[in-house]
Parts: structure tokens; C-alpha cells; sequence
């Protein structure tokens, strides 16, 4: 499949800061894939001088999989393809010194950290396992802000914020006593030191001399801040984001930090990548329609060259019983309207909760599924046939 006009103008444009900004469909994993492969074929580049960063694991393997493909095992040596927190992890790994710390330290998971501030905040938190998580929370918040321990408590505006800053600064200590880090610092120790240490900087900016992000809406304060410092003045970086897809603002990313490039390097340019592969005309339309109402910088418009496609039905429902109800009998009367098979169809909800009246009336019906969850870093799977996703 030949690139479209823009993604072949993302590919190619590599003398500066570039931000491709790709509708959903619009083939943006294939314009990383065949950059890599063009910085390494057309530009000069060693695979070994190149980044790239995504938000999952899974993301990271199929990108590693597509650049093998490509390129081939040989010429894809060396090349760094892998999630923000496994760069951070890699960069700790070979500056543990110039951090101060030990070349054998641990890794805290949610578990362990929440054992240690329970026993930490004894006498400070009531056992109260909402105000813990709230702690937890807020800490986590101020890491992925590069906030030490002396500016939360510096900037704290209650009694709660003194107490939580109080607690942050014991756990901190702690986890340095103890040559112990969390998941937040993967990011946060890194950036600090790149700020802090001119010598690293300059070795990492000569480690890392094209830079590559995808879901870049998704990143936060510090990711936003190595991605910075990792590209330095010489700017050569592809960041692949769209503000209307931003979904995590609620865990610290910041979609404005597609605004803050074009303030941060002025050169930016900006491809737009609106050819939809997914979808027909009358969905698009739609989701267009819906995003015009979107607070963003850029604008864009999605199109399609499926054709326009079947019309779009709205349900109204009273309740969550009755939605569940009217889906159902929908669903019911396009398979025998269509001679369709159950495996044709797929339910799509916001939450865990809403699962239960779906799966009654479909038990009710006797109609087969299967109950699919999609968690952060999970995959839950029962079998049967039509299916039920919740995307969470």
C-alpha cells in the first residue's frame, strides 16, 4: 500500500521539529515505521542514533515488529523502540552513578508502595484507605509535575497539602535509603538529571540524534519536558499526537503540549494526516461534526475514500435497563433481517458497571458473546460470541 500525499510528506521531512497530526485511522504507525526505515536508507542515519517512544508495551512490540519487516533484523539493530518508562528505566540503568545511587536498586510496584505508605503515614493518615489513595494519587501527580518533596511542601495551601507534602517527603527519603524506585521516577529522575548535568545531557543528546513519539496528546508535564531535553537545540524529532483523542488528562497528560511545541520550537512544522482508512463517509461526518465542538489549535477534517456508508442510528433510552434492552433488540433484528452470525457484532461501553445489564439481557435472549475488558495492563477474556468490550 502507496503512502498517501501527507504521510509521504511526514516521512520525508526530517530537517527540523515536525508534528504529524493524525486523525484516528489515518495510517500514523506506518508513517513512523517508514521514517525509521527512511532515516536509516535516505538520510545516514545509524539505527543505533534512533528513538522511538510509545505509551504501551504492546504498542512498542508492534512497532518492533513493523520496523523489522521493513527494515530487516541487521539494519534494525540497535535501534530503540520502547515506552517512555523503559527509555527512563534504560537511562537509569547507565547514570545510576551520576544519580547517586547504587547499580543494584529495586523497582517498587503499586503493592509494595502503598504497603510502605500505609506504614509511613501511620499517625499522620487516619486508616483511611480513600485519603491513602488520594495520597498516592497526589504524589504521583507531583513526580509527573517535577515537583521535589521542598516544592510541594513549599507550595502547599492547607492542612492537607502540608500533611501530604510531610508524607511524600518520608516516602522519599525512603525509597532513596533504601536504593528503591517507583514508576513515576523512571521519568522523573532522568529529567531532573538531564537538566542538572550538562555532561549526561550532552551524551544522551549524541546517543539519541532523531527522536521519534507517538500518542504524544497523551504525555505529561515531565515526558513533555525529556522529550525536551533528550532533542536539545538541534530539534530533530517526529511527534505523532491528535488533541481530540486525548483520554488520560485525568492521570496528568496534558493534550496542550501540542500547543507548547509550536511556542517551544518555533521551526515546528505541522502535517496534517486527515485521510481516514477505517471508516465510511457518514461516520466521519459525524465524528466530525462532534469534534467542531472541541476546544484545539489545529484543525482538521476527516475523510474517507470507503464510500459514505450505511445510516447512523441514535437510541434514546429512559435508563440504563431500557438502553440495554432497545441495543439488544436491535441487535436481534439486524441478524435475522442481514442472515447474519453473532460474531458480526460488538457492544461497545464506558464502564465496568454497565456490563451486568448487558450480559442479563443478552443471557435472557440467548444470545451468545463474549466478554471482553481492556485494562491499563490487562486483558480479561471469557469465551462465547457476540462480543462486549469495555474500554476502560
Amino acid at each position: 500500500m502507496r503512502l498517501n500525499p501527507g504521510q509521504q510528506q511526514a516521512v520525508e521531512f526530517v530537517t527540523g521539529p515536525c508534528l504529524v497530526l493524525a486523525g484516528a485511522g489515518s495510517g500514523k504507525t506506518r508513517v513512523i515505521t517508514n521514517k525509521i526505515a527512511h532515516l536509516i536508507r535516505g538520510c545516514g542515519y545509524q539505527a543505533r542514533h534512533i528513538a522511538a517512544v510509545t505509551f504501551t508495551n504492546k504498542a512498542a512490540r508492534e512497532m518492533k515488529e513493523r520496523v523489522g519487516q521493513t527494515l530487516g533484523r541487521k539494519e534494525a539493530r540497535g535501534l530503540m523502540i520502547s515506552t517512555f518508562h523503559t527509555l527512563g528505566l534504560d537511562i537509569i540503568k547507565r547514570e545510576y552513578a551520576a544519580l547517586g545511587m547504587k547499580a543494584n536498586f529495586s523497582l517498587f510496584d503499586d503493592t509494595d508502595q502503598l504497603a510502605l505508605l500505609k506504614e509511613l503515614t501511620e499517625g499522620l493518615i487516619e486508616d483511611d484507605k480513600v485519603l491513602l489513595q488520594q495520597l498516592i494519587s497526589t504524589i504521583s501527580n507531583w513526580k509527573n509535575d517535577l515537583k521535589t518533596p521542598a516544592q510541594a511542601a513549599a507550595e502547599a495551601k492547607g492542612e492537607r497539602d502540608r500533611i501530604f507534602a510531610h508524607c511524600y517527603g518520608l516516602y522519599d527519603a525512603h525509597l532513596k535509603a533504601c536504593n528503591v524506585l517507583d514508576f513515576d521516577d523512571l521519568i522523573l529522575l532522568p529529567t531532573l538529571l538531564l537538566q542538572r548535568n550538562e555532561e549526561v545531557r550532552e551524551r544522551w543528546q549524541n546517543k539519541i540524534r532523531y527522536l521519534l513519539v507517538d500518542e504524544y496528546q497523551d504525555t505529561n508535564t515531565s515526558q513533555y519536558e525529556l522529550v525536551k531535553l533528550l532533542v536539545g537545540s538541534r530539534a530533530r524529532f517526529t511527534v505523532v499526537g491528535d488533541d481530540d483523542q486525548s483520554i488520560y488528562s485525568w492521570r496528568g497528560a496534558r493534550p496542550q503540549n501540542l500547543v507548547l511545541l509550536s511556542q517551544d520550537f518555533p521551526a515546528l512544522k505541522v502535517i496534517k494526516l486527515e485521510q481516514n482508512y477505517r471508516s465510511s463517509g457518514r461516520i466521519l461526518k459525524a465524528a466530525n461534526i462532534l469534534i467542531a465542538n472541541n476546544p484545539h489549535v489545529f484543525e482538521k477534517r476527516l475523510f474517507s475514500e470507503l464510500g459514505y456508508g450505511t445510516e447512523l442510528k441514535v437510541l434514546s433510552a429512559n435508563n440504563e435497563e431500557h438502553e440495554a434492552e432497545r441495543v439488544t433488540g436491535e441487535l436481534i433484528a439486524h441478524h435475522f433481517v442481514n442472515k447474519t452470525q453473532y460474531k458480526d457484532y460488538a457492544i461497545l461501553y464506558r464502564g465496568n458497571h454497565q456490563s451486568r445489564v448487558f450480559e442479563k439481557f443478552l443471557m435472557q435472549n440467548r444470545i451468545p458473546y463474549k466478554f471482553l475488558v481492556v485494562r491499563r495492563f490487562s486483558l480479561v477474556l471469557k469465551s462465547r460470541t457476540c462480543w462486549l468490550i469495555c474500554a476502560c
